[in-house]
């Protein structure tokens, strides 16, 4: 565990050390804060005092920034030729990969905890379903380990960073999107599969304030598989 901790430590110091932490931080809170408060669909014209624009907009934001985050955490080892010297030390390939996740996961959790003022600033608006919008909070950080895991997954293929983000993007899109579209067009048994494989779905029930043991399941399984296949994936390239 100690090794885990310190990996993590390691990379979440990387992030702040360069522009890229800050960078992100910053377009995370911009990009959903413009289109929360001021755009489109926003609070004041819906005029109902919760943060569902908010978890919408996040959604579809973690969903392009946590490639961008998990595409150099192997990677990059990989191609430096430090991932090698890295393994040769008292570190398994499991305490690597958890040590890259929570790393990230740690970030996202930073930037999420940062729009805490959303939920601030909209109290003062009127009566605010607490439970509500603490259960779309959770649906996100689920959400974002879900993908993290996928990012990883991606990172340990390729040594090209830009390779590994594609690749986390394509993998997501058949999670978010084209799950979601079959599920709509397909009916019977085969619908219902891809309806439980859609990420959107089981995140958009606990934005709601629904906990469903499958949900939270659902997301968790798809974290450890990423983890799993990027642990393996190192094992195998040794």
């Amino acid at each position: 565990m100690d090794s885990v901790l310190t990996i993590s430590k390691k990379e979440l110091a990387g992030f702040f050390d360069s522009l890229s932490g800050y960078i992100v931080l910053i377009a995370f809170l911009g990009f959903t804060g413009f289109f929360t408060w001021l755009y489109g669909s926003d609070i004041f014209i819906r005029k109902q005092v919760d943060l569902l624009v908010f978890f919408s907009i996040a959604k579809w934001t973690l969903f392009f920034f946590i490639p961008a985050i998990t595409m150099k955490l192997i990677s990059e080892e990989r191609n430096t030729g430090t991932l090698e010297l890295l393994l040769t030390k008292p570190v398994s390939e499991s305490q690597l990969v958890l040590g890259k996740f929570f790393a990230a996961f740690f970030l996202v959790a930073i930037a999420l905890a940062l729009t805490i003022v959303y939920y601030i600033s909209i109290s003062y608006l009127g009566k605010v379903d607490h439970g509500a919008i603490i259960s779309g909070y959770f649906g996100l950080l689920l959400f974002s380990a879900a993908y993290i895991g996928i990012g990883l997954f991606a990172s340990s293929i390729s040594k090209n960073q830009i390779v590994a983000f594609l690749l986390a993007l394509f993998i997501g899109i058949f999670f978010q999107i084209i799950f979601d579209i079959l599920a709509g067009s397909v009916t019977g048994f085969t619908g219902k599969i891809f309806d439980f494989l859609s990420l959107s779905g089981h995140f958009d029930s606990i934005s709601r304030g629904v906990w469903d043991t499958r949900d939270i399941i659902y997301f968790i399984s798809i974290c450890v598989l990423g983890i799993e296949l990027a642990k393996e994936n190192l094992v195998f390239r040794k």
